[in-house]
């Protein structure tokens, strides 16, 4: 999973247009983790628990067959982007009745919202997932869930301007590949009981 988390660093970091002033360095959090992990053992193909996900940002990506790099299940996500235009996404209005059509793009936009800075993911098997009406089998189901919760309506992912020129003050004026940097000496944060 630390591939999922240098992936969005990766892409908040340096992949952005125009370019952010306040994003956040993002670090992997294991009860999001452990969140996902439950949600995706369910192996329904929705966000959820509703409960949840009025906290929580969430991206879920499936596929069936096999797949070289769990990437795979999170790059259309950024691809994303070729459908978005700073700093609304007036064009992402997919129709969603039974299957999903048409322009998406609050994948790539909870990717890169500033301040959803912590990420926990879970992938699985799921042997038979109902998809839009049909029966997929042997189905590698991914979630990530985002904290705090990113795709506020009305609101732009991130501010313009020179890269950490607008970091909240707790990271002390701190900045790393153009992003705000907490100064952690590791990407995960683990809670303790």
């Amino acid at each position: 999973m630390i591939a999922i988390l240098d992936y969005h660093n990766k892409v908040r970091g340096n992949q952005v247009f125009p370019p952010a002033s306040n994003m956040e360095y993002m670090v992997w959090d294991e009860n999001l983790a452990k969140s996902a992990e439950a949600w995706a053992a369910m192996c329904i193909w929705e966000h959820g628990p509703q409960y949840l996900l009025r906290f929580l940002g969430q991206n879920l990506s499936v596929r069936t067959g096999r797949y070289r790099s769990i990437l795979q299940l999170v790059k259309p996500w950024y691809d994303e982007v070729n459908d978005y235009v700073f700093p609304y996404p007036r064009d992402c209005n997919p129709r969603c009745p039974l299957k999903c059509y048409g322009p998406m793009c609050t994948h790539y936009t909870q990717m890169v919202w500033a301040t959803s800075n912590r990420i926990g993911c879970a992938v699985n098997t799921c042997h038979n997932m109902n998809v839009w009406g049909s029966v997929w089998r042997r189905a590698t189901y991914l979630v990530c869930n985002y904290s705090p919760k990113g795709n506020w309506i009305g609101d732009a992912p991130y501010k313009v301007g020179v890269p950490c020129s607008a970091c909240p003050p707790s990271y002390g004026g701190s900045c790393s590949n153009n992003m705000c940097f907490p100064g952690v000496t590791s990407n995960y944060l683990y809670w303790f009981k």
